[in-house]
C-alpha cells in the first residue's frame, strides 16, 4: 500500500527533529535541488554555466545545485533536511514541508503555469464533461490533482465523478502510451510529450486558472535567517539568468532545451505557457498583490479537504502563511510558509 504524502511528511519531520538541532547555523556550503520542469530549467543552466559559483564566491560561500529525477522525492528530501532549498510549487510547499512542521520561505517566485499543466484525454474533440466515469492518471495530491479538481468544478462535476490513479511524474508519459490509460494530468515537458499522441484532446489547462500554480525556489527559513548570503547568491544568480533568457541567449536556451529532452523550438513552446517573471520588480508586484493570499487560501482549502495539512488540522487556517506587508493568513502562531520580499527588493534596487 502506498504511503500517503501526509504520513510521509510527518515521518520525515520526526526524523528531522530527531537528527538535527532545532536551529540552523551559519555555514559555508549549501545544497539546493531541482527537478525537470520548464520553469525550473534555468537552475540547471545556472549551475552548468557556473553563474552560481560566481555569485556564491561573491558572498564567500559554496552552493551545490543538484538535479533529482523524482519531483515528490526531491521535496521529501528537502523536508528531511538533506537540502537547504528546493524547487516546488506553492501547493506542495504548503502540504509537504510546511505541513510537516518545516518552516519554509518562498525565496524566488519565478513563474506561474500559464498552460504548462493540462488535462488530456484520448480521442478527438473531447471535453471536460467526457471525464465523467473515467480513470484519470496523475501524481496524486499534487498540483495536477488540484488542476483536475478545478477543471471538474468548471464542468459542474466533482472528484467523485472520476477515479484518480496515482502515477509519478516520471512515469506519466509511458503510462499514457498504454492502451488502458485514457486520461491523464501532467506538466511540461511531460505534457508536451503526451499531447503528441495522435487523437488526443487537452480539455483543461492552467491557462484557465492563471496565477494559481506557482513555481518557486524555497529555502529553510531558519537557514536563510542565519545565512542571508544564501538568499543573496541564489536571487542574484536567478535574475542574471532571467536577463540572459529574456535577451534570447542561445547557449543557455539550447542547453535548457536539451536538458528537458526537446529542441529549442520545443522548449520555447513550453516557455510560451510559462509566465516567467523576468525581473525582480515584476516578481515583487506579483507576490505583493492581495490575489496571492486569496490563491493560497483556495489552495489551503483544497489541501485541508484532502487531509494534507496534518492530522491536527481542524480547518484550512491551521497553517499560517505570511505575505509581504506583514499580512498573515491562517494561524499566526503556526506560521510555516513565508513569501519573502526582502531579497527581491535588494535585487530590484541593484543592491545584491
Amino acid at each position: 500500500m502506498k504511503t500517503s504524502r501526509v504520513i510521509r511528511s510527518f515521518m520525515l519531520s520526526l526524523a528531522l527533529l530527531a537528527s538535527f538541532p532545532s536551529f540552523a547555523a551559519v555555514k559555508k556550503e549549501f545544497n539546493v535541488c531541482w527537478t525537470i520542469y520548464a520553469g525550473w530549467m534555468p537552475w540547471g543552466a545556472i549551475s552548468n554555466e557556473k553563474i552560481i559559483d560566481k555569485w556564491a564566491a561573491k558572498y564567500g560561500i559554496k552552493i551545490n545545485i543538484v538535479q533529482l529525477n523524482d519531483y515528490i522525492e526531491s521535496i521529501n528530501q528537502y523536508t528531511a533536511g538533506q537540502f537547504d532549498g528546493c524547487t516546488m510549487t506553492n501547493m506542495d510547499a504548503l502540504t509537504i514541508p510546511a505541513a510537516g512542521g518545516v518552516d519554509t520561505t518562498a525565496l524566488i517566485t519565478g513563474s506561474y503555469s500559464d498552460g504548462n499543466d493540462g488535462v488530456v484525454l484520448k480521442g478527438s474533440a473531447k471535453t471536460l464533461a467526457d471525464l465523467k466515469g473515467m480513470q484519470v492518471y496523475l501524481p496524486e495530491l499534487s498540483v495536477s490533482h488540484y488542476l483536475l479538481v478545478r477543471g471538474l468544478e468548471k464542468a459542474g462535476l466533482q472528484e467523485k465523478d472520476v477515479k484518480v490513479v496515482n502515477t509519478s511524474d516520471a512515469d506519466i508519459v509511458s503510462a499514457f502510451g498504454t492502451s488502458s490509460v485514457r486520461a491523464a494530468v501532467a506538466w511540461n515537458p511531460q505534457l508536451s510529450a503526451i499531447k503528441k499522441t495522435p487523437q488526443t484532446s487537452e480539455v483543461f489547462s492552467s491557462a484557465q486558472v492563471p496565477g494559481e500554480l506557482i513555481d518557486m525556489m524555497v529555502v529553510n527559513t531558519q537557514t536563510l535567517k542565519d545565512n542571508p548570503a544564501l538568499g543573496k547568491a541564489l536571487t542574484g544568480a536567478w535574475f542574471e539568468m532571467m536577463a540572459k533568457m529574456h535577451a534570447g541567449d542561445g547557449q543557455a536556451l539550447n542547453a535548457m532545451a536539451a536538458d528537458s529532452g526537446t529542441d529549442l523550438a520545443g522548449y520555447q513552446a513550453q516557455l510560451k505557457t510559462t509566465h516567467l517573471f523576468w525581473t525582480a520588480a515584476e516578481t515583487l508586484t506579483f507576490i505583493s498583490s492581495p490575489e496571492l493570499a486569496k490563491t493560497m487560501q483556495r489552495v489551503a482549502q483544497f489541501s485541508f479537504d484532502k487531509g494534507l495539512l496534518g492530522e491536527g488540522a481542524q480547518s484550512a487556517d491551521f497553517i499560517g502563511m505570511r505575505f509581504p506587508g506583514d499580512v498573515t493568513v491562517g494561524d499566526s502562531a503556526n506560521t510555516r510558509l513565508r513569501f519573502d520580499d526582502s531579497y527581491l527588493k535588494m535585487a530590484a534596487a541593484g543592491q545584491l
